[in-house]
């Protein structure tokens, strides 16, 4: 990691001819340098969303003119919900509409649904375009935006239609998330969290000294914590790009928190609300299989409601809840044959992917649920 300004620092990924940087500062978005070195073209497409366009669309296409002569616009309706074929057709209409060819660079701005939509379509369109990250939420900067995952959802799983497909760049400009709501920040929070138990306790350590100053958005506190993220990220994605083994383990509380988010309807939850629950099951099936403390679990509990996360899971259906929960973890693309594999903590700050008894998965659903 180095510096390249007093007002920007840079995690790089490495990927050989796909490597690329993660710009990490305040105020990237207007300043024309920020997208010096991409892709030469002609054209330019910016993909955002309602809630977005209004508040930063006319600076990210201010700033990307010095570098593309004609840029056109894509805005998606805002919401998980909305992250499917039907959405994701209306960047396709507007690439062939405006007739774009296959050097056009398309712009995400946004968080992770617009982020992994553009992605998806860049890897796509022409059987692939270049395009650049923008994220403007926490989740989106710490997570979603890095590594080149991209997707959309189907009714029965979540994010179970995509490619890996990498960014030419990745620009996380803190001062976006000035706008960003209260329980949008936690779920952010969720996935900064993440990384502590997985492969840093001294993050999460810190993390625990510094959460009031990140749900209160301190600009040096959460400047540290998008830049720790992001550099633990890179390590793993830089080692297993395409998640054949290590790369998994970033999973850690999806496979119970994607169930919550397909069985309640994509949009009800948000994805880091059900993450955050879903490391915590994920902690307590840890522990009941030997492989952590009750004290363990016990902290991570209490940093999550610090960070204003749920911290019990919903009753999807009161007949058979931890069934409902199971049906659905079934189709996570880390299962193999059918049996379910989770990312679990094999003591503090090293995860293991690996499977767990059914009776016992059904206990710790049953009992982690409201």
């Amino acid at each position: 990691m180095s510096e390249s300004t007093p007002s920007q620092e840079l995690v790089s990924i490495a990927l050989d001819e796909r490597s690329y940087d993660i710009h990490i500062g305040r105020g990237l978005l207007q300043q024309a340098a920020t997208w010096a070195g991409l892709p030469k073209a002609k054209t330019a497409v910016i993909v955002t969303n309602d809630t977005i366009a209004p508040l930063y669309e006319a600076a990210l296409r201010l700033a990307i003119g010095a570098h593309y002569p004609q840029i056109h616009s894509v805005v998606l309706p805002d919401g998980e919900a909305h992250k499917d074929w039907q959405t994701l057709n209306l960047i396709f209409d507007a690439l062939l509409g405006h007739g774009c060819d296959r050097k056009t660079v398309l712009f995400a701005l946004g968080g992770g649904v617009v982020g992994d939509m553009t992605g998806f379509a860049a890897a796509s369109y022409m059987r692939g375009v270049p395009f650049v990250q923008v994220p403007t939420t926490l989740l989106a900067q710490v997570d979603s935006s890095v590594g080149g995952k991209t997707a959309i959802n189907h009714p029965l799983g979540k994010n179970m239609i995509g490619a890996f497909y990498q960014p030419c760049r990745v620009v996380c400009d803190l001062a976006t998330l000035k706008t960003l709501p209260e329980r949008e920040m936690s779920a952010g929070l969720a996935e900064v969290i993440k990384y502590g138990p997985i492969a840093d306790m001294d993050f999460l350590a810190w993390i625990e000294a510094h959460i009031g100053d990140l749900v209160g958005q301190e600009p040096q506190a959460l400047a540290h914590a998008v830049k720790r993220s992001c550099q633990i990220k890179a390590g793993v994605v830089g080692q297993d790009e395409r998640e054949a083994g290590l790369r998994a383990i970033l999973n850690f509380g999806h496979t119970f928190g994607h169930a919550i988010e397909a069985g309640l309807g994509f949009g009800v939850w948000l994805h880091g609300e059900a993450v955050g629950c879903g490391m915590l099951m994920a902690a307590e099936l840890s522990h009941r299989l030997g492989k952590v403390d009750a004290a363990f679990v016990a902290r991570l509990k209490a940093l999550l409601l610090r960070a204003g996360l749920p911290v019990r899971g919903p009753v999807i259906d009161a007949q058979d809840n931890a069934g409902h929960y199971m049906a659905h973890m079934r189709l996570d693309k880390k299962s193999v044959g059918g049996d379910i594999q989770f990312v679990l903590i094999d003591g503090p700050g090293r995860a293991v992917v690996c499977g767990a008894p059914d009776a016992l998965v059904r206990d710790v659903i049953n009992a982690c649920c409201a």
